[in-house]
């Protein structure tokens, strides 16, 4: 088995390394990274509807989908998170025995760590601990959080989502009551520390641990580019859904219903007690095609007159409502 750690704290490259570990080699792994502030959305999620927008724009969260199913985590410098990829040694859906060298370790640290429910890792009935899984070929990925000391409060701000009535076929994260291992330790150590007990329990030393070497570094780094940093990526491989958001302006109440398919506007209706000199309608035929992004909206919106359609509501303002 081939043991690594990354010093990388960048989420979009350490998502592409985990790509790049799973189909571009064939050993097994083991391998430990952090990321800084970033929130992982499941492969098969809508990520507008697992994230709070304003709160992720102001903090400068990086918003990153993974290979994996499972629902949405928030990652920072306090959280580590372990990869094995394994050549089918285990079944696809044994999560526990993919955790039972996490569950060692932790315990071999004096903290009361145990496999919890269908995929997750606990102290005392607190989660510390969600992993996720996926298979390319014959060979298995498994990999999960390990909350050493992560900000609480960033957790609960960036994963909540603003009030927007969303429908679809994306898979919503569950909460559940967390807890940080740091809490649950007999002695006080940091987190990179932590970090190197665990390796020297899996690994058995820290003797023969490896970094990605210059070749490897440069495949990942296309992948980041060419993938992991990209909205097409994070927001528009989200599954089809519908939204609705209603918002109170000068010129009046404004409800947007809208269909989102392959990360651009399918459908839109908007209505209100709006004042306009033109039928709202040639306004949403305008939107119909353009991406699901803000700018893209903005973008849109600048090539028409919006008082003609709406008095006294600001572009920001329509665009705010469908995100």
């Amino acid at each position: 088995m081939r043991y690594i750690i990354s010093e990388n704290t960048d989420a979009y490259f350490n998502l592409a390394s985990e790509e790049y570990l799973l189909k571009h080699t064939d050993e097994d792994i083991f391998y430990l990274w952090r990321n800084d502030n970033a929130i992982i959305v499941g492969t098969n999620q809508n990520t507008l509807s697992e994230i709070n927008v304003e709160y992720v724009k102001e903090k400068e969260i990086k918003v990153v989908r993974r290979l994996t199913g499972g629902g949405a985590v928030y990652h920072d410098l306090g959280n580590i998170n372990y990869t094995f990829i394994e050549n089918s040694k285990k079944s696809f859906n044994d999560f526990r025995g993919f955790c039972e060298p996490i569950t060692k370790a932790l315990n071999e640290l004096g903290v009361n760590a145990e496999f919890s429910g269908r995929n997750d890792m606990t102290i005392d009935g607190k989660k510390f601990s969600g992993t996720a899984q996926c298979k390319y070929k014959n060979r298995v990925m498994h990999h999960g959080t390990l909350l050493f000391s992560s900000k609480k409060s960033d957790i609960s701000g960036a994963l909540k989502p603003r009030d927007i009535k969303f429908t679809g076929k994306s898979v919503k994260s569950v909460a559940s009551r967390i807890t940080n291992i740091s809490e649950h330790l007999e002695s006080p150590m940091d987190v990179l520390e932590f970090r190197d007990r665990i390796m020297r329990s899996v690994a058995g030393g820290l003797d023969n641990i490896t970094v990605f070497d210059a070749i490897e570094e440069e495949k990942i780094k296309k992948l980041r580019e060419d993938k992991y940093s990209t909205w097409e990526w994070n927001y528009g491989q989200s599954p089809k859904f519908s939204m609705t958001k209603e918002g109170r302006f000068t010129g009046g109440t404004v409800e947007v219903t809208l269909d989102v398919q392959k990360g651009c506007i399918e459908n839109i209706r908007i209505y209100g007690d709006f004042f306009g000199t033109v039928n709202i309608h040639e306004l949403e035929e305008k939107l119909i095609g353009v991406k699901h992004q803000e700018q893209n909206v903005l973008d849109a919106l600048k090539e028409v007159t919006l008082a003609d359609y709406m008095v006294n509501v600001q572009n920001e303002e329509l665009a705010g409502l469908l995100f």
